[in-house]
Parts: C-alpha cells; structure tokens; sequence
C-alpha cells in the first residue's frame, strides 16, 4: 500500500552542523564534518511498499489502549525482583547496539540491560530481552511490557513529556547521516536532488527528512518502512538511491553488507542524536537507579576500574570516591539509597565493565564497525560523557 502527500515550503539556507573526528583507516569515510549546504524548494514524500526481508521476530506491542503500568514510587524495583528477571526492551536489529534473541543478545545497548540486571541480582544474565520497532517501542513500556527501554532512541523534550517517559544519562552521542553508493555520483547532502531515500518509519530520523525537506529547496522521495532490516533490504535492492539512519547505524549496517567498500557516508550530519535508556514517568526510585547504572559505566573509565581489576581496587585502593562506589568504605552504603546491594557499583563494573570496555565491545578498532570515540570520550579527552560524584 502506498501513501503519498506533497510538503511544499519555501525556506532559507540550511546549515548542517557536524561534530567529532573522522573514522581511521578502514573502509569507512570520514563521517564526522561541518558542511554547509544552501537549499531552496520542495519535496515529495512517498512511503514504498514494504519489500520482502529477514527480521527478528517482534514482541507485539500491547498499545496505546492498554492500561499503563505502575509508577509509584519503588514500584518498578520490587516487580524485577519478584519476577527474578530484567525485562529490558531493545532494537535486536542493530549491530553495535543490540541483535541477537531473548536470551543472548549482544551490543552496547544489550551490555546497558545487563548492568542494570548485574545492579539488582549480583548477576548480568538476569535479564530477558525483548525487541520492538520503532512505533511500538513507547507503548510497550507505558504499558509495563518492559521494565526500561534500552533500543536506540533519541532523547527529545516531546518524548520527555508527550509520551510520559524519563532519559536516563546519555550512552551514545550520535548524528543522522546520509548513505549512497560510491557509484551515484552523490557526494554531498544536495546530491539527494532528484533521488530516493530509504528511512524507518516512527523515527526521528523520518522527521528530520521531513524538515530538511520542508527547509530545502531539493525535491526528493523519501520511502518509509517497518523496521531496520526492511529499510536497509530496500536500499541494497535498489528501491532507493540513498539510506538515512543515525551515523552509528550506517557504519555498522555497511560493515555487514556484501561489498562494504562500494558505500560512502557522506560528511553531513543532519541533526543531534542523544540516544539515552528510558523508563516510565513517576517512579524516581527506578529512574535513579537506571541513571546511575551509567554513571558507574563512566566513573569507573575515569578511576582506571575495569572487569579484571574491579575486585583488588576495592580491596585496596585508598580514594575515598572510589571507595564509596565499589562498597568497600564501612560507613557509607551509596546503594542502600537506591535500593541496591553496597556493592552495586562494583557489580556493574565486574559483569560488562567500565564505559570504554563496553564501547570497544560494541564499536571498537577490533570491530567490523570501528566508529571514532569522539563526543563518546570521557569530558577529560574531550567527549561529553561525565558522571556526577558518589558520595
């Protein structure tokens, strides 16, 4: 089935703003510059038939009919504790982020679920996963199918209050960016003219077309599709010229196709993308504990605490941060306020380790997707991630 309607707005020139470093050697291009590219017209936005595709089976969505779960106040921790078990809702369609099934998915994203599970049970396996596509991911948690949603979602104020969620810290600062064959000719943003460009539907990354669009003065198609595999299945059959994602999205998807080398992400990015975990609004106790999870990632980068050395830090190291967050100082339990074991923290970091053991995991120079730290670093080398003191 197809759908068509005709965005037509006139608009000045659009700044792309770009940020972080280009890629080192290995296939991938440059992903990360500041360009500027001047548009003046309209835009015809077609959504295409769906083409056939290999997916991960989906948790069906319960919708936005069905009662919303509980949020008061120590509501969400108790329910994980009588089931035994994290329910932690993913994408399962995303290298780097998260695929893989129920029970052994593996990613950055898949890595978060499991600190959380470490946090409460002392045991990272203690977590069922459960995958949704962009549409159906909010209604699943609103209605208490997942305890926290971890799946590549972009932190917006509209999503923050419309959709009755709270972001926890942020785990991946990423951009939108575009991607082509090497053979298209197309070398800049302005180079969609004409073209056709395949995108998920439900997502920011839609939007984001829709307003390049309305700002520009390129008439382009853009067709939309149910989920990852179908969108990028669509743009390897050829259906459309050009594939927009999220930049980490693009690198990973390219690593995995046929002929990797025959695919250039071009250098602009087209918006802010702060992809953060996310759980229901009125429940502060769980929303704390999902928050810090995080920071404990970050802290234990920047304290030099890491899965084999974890246990003899605690043991012996004489900072006193350090000691309140690994539960070895008698006379402090930061975990009692949140609900947790003393040892918490120390927990997380001996299960999936500290943030830069968890990045290189999923993108590190080791990978087949090998995507630059960057806005990822530590505040101290230069990135944004930084976690408030524990004490």
């Amino acid at each position: 089935m197809q759908k068509k309607w005709l965005i037509a707005l006139v608009l000045p020139a659009l700044v792309l703003a770009a940020c972080g470093q280009a890629a080192p050697a290995a296939p991938a291009a440059p992903v990360e510059v500041t360009r500027e590219v001047e548009v003046t017209r309209v835009v015809e936005v077609t959504s295409a038939a769906e083409p056939a595709a290999t997916t991960i089976a989906e948790t069906p969505s319960a919708g936005n009919t069905s009662p919303q779960a509980s949020t008061a106040f120590g509501s969400t921790l108790t329910a994980v504790k009588a089931r035994g078990k994290l329910l932690c809702g993913v994408n399962g369609q995303l290298p780097g982020f998260s695929t893989g099934d129920a029970t052994n998915m593996t990613g950055l994203d898949a890595d978060y679920c499991r600190a959380i599970a470490a946090a409460i049970f002392g045991d990272k396996g203690a977590v069922e996963f459960k995958t949704y596509n962009a549409e159906q991911r909010f209604a699943a948690l609103a209605a208490g199918e997942i305890d926290v949603l971890i799946r590549n979602t972009t932190w917006t104020l509209s999503r923050d209050s419309e959709d009755q969620v709270n972001f926890a810290a942020v785990t991946f600062y990423d951009g939108q960016g575009l991607m082509t064959r090497n053979s298209s000719g197309i070398t800049d943003a302005t180079g969609v003219a004409g073209k056709g460009v395949c995108v998920q539907k439900g997502t920011t990354t839609e939007q984001n077309l829709a307003e390049f669009a309305a700002a520009s003065a390129i008439t382009f198609t853009i067709a939309t599709f149910d989920d990852a595999d179908q969108t990028f299945a669509a743009y390897v059959d050829g259906k459309c010229d050009v594939v927009s994602a999220d930049k980490s999205a693009l690198v990973t998807r390219r690593g995995v196709l046929a002929d990797p080398q025959n695919h250039v992400i071009l250098d602009a990015t087209l918006s802010k993308e702060p992809l953060a975990p996310a759980v229901r609004h009125g429940d502060d106790q769980w929303f704390d504990i999902v928050n810090w999870v995080v920071f404990a990632t970050f802290a234990g980068e920047e304290f030099n605490i890491n899965t084999t050395n974890v246990d003899s830090v605690a043991e012996g190291d004489a900072r006193a941060e350090v000691r309140r967050l690994l539960g070895s100082m008698p006379e402090i339990d930061l975990g009692a306020k949140l609900g947790l074991p003393k040892t918490w923290a120390l927990n997380v970091i001996k299960a999936v380790g500290n943030y830069a053991e968890i990045y290189d995991r999923a993108f590190g120079p080791t990978t087949v997707n090998q995507i630059p730290r960057g806005l990822n670093n530590l505040y101290r080398n230069g990135g944004l991630h930084y976690a408030p003191p524990f004490r």
